[in-house]
C-alpha cells in the first residue's frame, strides 16, 4: 500500500498523527468529581511515567444502554462541570461524547475532543454541528458500517469545516451479542487521511448480552491493543477503571487500573518497532 499523508492536529495538549501513539483513557462514564480526579491523576501519573500522550474520556451521559434501569451518569450540566474541574485541576484534554445536537455547543466549550458514539455517526446534523465548532471530532465507525463507507463521515465533516478528524474502530456485529474487528479497516481508514483510532474495550463488548445489560472480555484486552497498535493505527482507546467489578457502566469490558502502566510499555515498544520497520 502506497504511504499515507496523515492529517495531523493538536487536541488541547495532545497532538494525534505525526507519526505518534497517543491514548484515550479513562472510565466509561462520569461517577462523581472525586472519582473523576483520582482517574484522572492516576492516569496522568501512569502516562507519564511510560512517556506517552493522552486524553481522558468519560461520558456525561450513556443514552444508549441495554436498560432503562441502566445507571446514565450524572447528566450534561453536572458531568460537564465535573469533567471542566478535572481539566482545570489536573491538566489533562478532555473527550466526551455528545448525542444531539443542542448539546454540541455547550460540550464544546469544556471537550476538547467531541465524540459521536458509533450508532449516531450516520447523523448528518449532529456531525456537520460538532464540526462548525472547530473542536476536533472523533467519529466511531457504526457496528453496521463498512470501514469503506466511513468515507462519507469524513467528507461530511469537512464539507463543514472540519479539520480536526478521527475516525475509530470498535467493531462490526457478528451475529447476535458479539463482535468482531477486521483489521483491514485500520489501513482502508487511515488511506483517508485521518488519523485513526482503535477503541479495544469496546471492541470486548458482548452487547447486551446479560439480558439487560452488556457483558464483556476484558481478558483479551492486551491481544486486542497489541494487534492494533502492531498494524499501526494512530491513537488507542480503552475505558480503565479502579474497580471494574463494580463500576456502574461497562464494567466487564473495562481495563483494571492497575494493569495499565505495564500495558502501555507494551504498546509503546511495539509502535516504535513498527516506525523502524
Amino acid at each position: 500500500m502506497t504511504e499515507i499523508n496523515i492529517k495531523s492536529f493538536q487536541a488541547g495538549n495532545v497532538t494525534f498523527g505525526d507519526g505518534r501513539l497517543t491514548f484515550i483513557l479513562g472510565p466509561c462514564v462520569v461517577e462523581s468529581a472525586q472519582h473523576a480526579l483520582f482517574m484522572a491523576q492516576e492516569i496522568k501519573d501512569i502516562c507519564q511515567t511510560v512517556g506517552v500522550e493522552f486524553v481522558y474520556k468519560s461520558s456525561f451521559d450513556k443514552a444508549n444502554r441495554s436498560s432503562s434501569d441502566s445507571f446514565r451518569g450524572d447528566g450534561m450540566e453536572k458531568g460537564l462541570e465535573t469533567l471542566a474541574q478535572v481539566k482545570a485541576e489536573i491538566g489533562v484534554s478532555i473527550i466526551t461524547d455528545v448525542h444531539e445536537t443542542r448539546q454540541v455547543e455547550k460540550v464544546a466549550e469544556v471537550a476538547d475532543v467531541i465524540q459521536i458514539p458509533a450508532f449516531l455517526c450516520r447523523q448528518t446534523d449532529l456531525l456537520v454541528e460538532s464540526a462548525r465548532t472547530g473542536r476536533s471530532v472523533n467519529v466511531k465507525k457504526g457496528q453496521f458500517l463498512s470501514p469503506w463507507d466511513a468515507r462519507n463521515i469524513v467528507e461530511k465533516l469537512r464539507s463543514a469545516g472540519g479539520e480536526k478528524i478521527l475516525l475509530t474502530e470498535r467493531g462490526s456485529s457478528f451475529g447476535y451479542n458479539n463482535l468482531v474487528v477486521d483489521l483491514r479497516s485500520f489501513p482502508v481508514m487511515r488511506s483517508f487521511g485521518v488519523p485513526v483510532v482503535f477503541d479495544v474495550t469496546h471492541s470486548l463488548q458482548l452487547p447486551g448480552n446479560l439480558g439487560k445489560a452488556t457483558g464483556g472480555q476484558a481478558e483479551y484486552i492486551e491481544h486486542f491493543a497489541r494487534a492494533g497498535v502492531a498494524c499501526g493505527v494512530d491513537a488507542v482507546f480503552m475505558e480503565v477503571h479502579d474497580d471494574p467489578k463494580n463500576a456502574p457502566s461497562d464494567g466487564p469490558n473495562q481495563l483494571h487500573l492497575n494493569k495499565l502502566e505495564k500495558l502501555l510499555f507494551k504498546l509503546k515498544a511495539i509502535h516504535e518497532l513498527i516506525k523502524e520497520s
